[in-house]
């Protein structure tokens, strides 16, 4: 498994270097936006009204927050299900949209845009929550602070640990795992 360190935002360059099954360490902007976020901003899309942030090379973290122990910049902040945003995320894609970091498998209709944009998909470890929190050295909410956990955040990330899981090829990690795997159980 090859480690890899990455700095946003991503460059078309730096995700065609990318593959599944890397290790990766992301530095830089990335914003948090889960179910509630996306269906405000496909909302804004439709009326052709700005985004919160620009999408193009950014990456989107599905994940919600919790709110910050005294002295502390978050609270814990693992991803949630990736699958819940796939009716949204070929629109994201379509815009300029370069990565994406949740847990779960991604749709064929995800995936075949991934393609068609070059873009990536990684996986944050669940039940990780309060460590992956220490990677995160600055937050604030952007948008739609009246979702609570489900505003879009704005998280300044130094070493934020990942895997690749579907990259820019198609190349799909939970797939190859099975395969590689599965020949090992008979």
């Amino acid at each position: 498994m090859r480690e890899v360190h990455i700095t946003t935002p991503l460059s078309d360059d730096t995700v065609e270097r990318l593959i599944a099954g890397d290790r990766v360490y992301i530095t830089g902007t990335i914003y948090t936006a889960r179910d509630a976020a996306h269906e405000r901003m496909m909302e804004l899309i439709e009326k052709g009204e700005p985004l919160p942030f620009d999408v193009k090379g950014q990456v989107i973290y599905y994940a919600g927050p919790t709110p910050p122990r005294p002295g502390r910049v978050i609270g814990s902040v693992g991803p949630t299900t990736s699958g819940r945003m796939d009716s949204y995320t070929p629109t994201m894609l379509d815009m300029g949209l370069k990565g994406m970091v949740g847990k779960g498998e991604r749709s064929k209709g995800v995936i075949e845009s991934m393609v068609k944009n070059r873009a990536v998909y990684m996986v944050a470890v669940g039940g990780a929550g309060a460590k992956i929190a220490r990677c995160v050295k600055r937050s604030s909410i952007i948008a739609f602070k009246d979702l609570g956990p489900e505003a879009v955040y704005m998280l300044e990330v130094e070493n934020f640990p990942a895997i690749v899981a579907i990259d820019c090829y198609g190349n799909n990690q939970y797939e190859m795992g099975i395969k590689q795997y599965g020949r090992l159980t008979k």
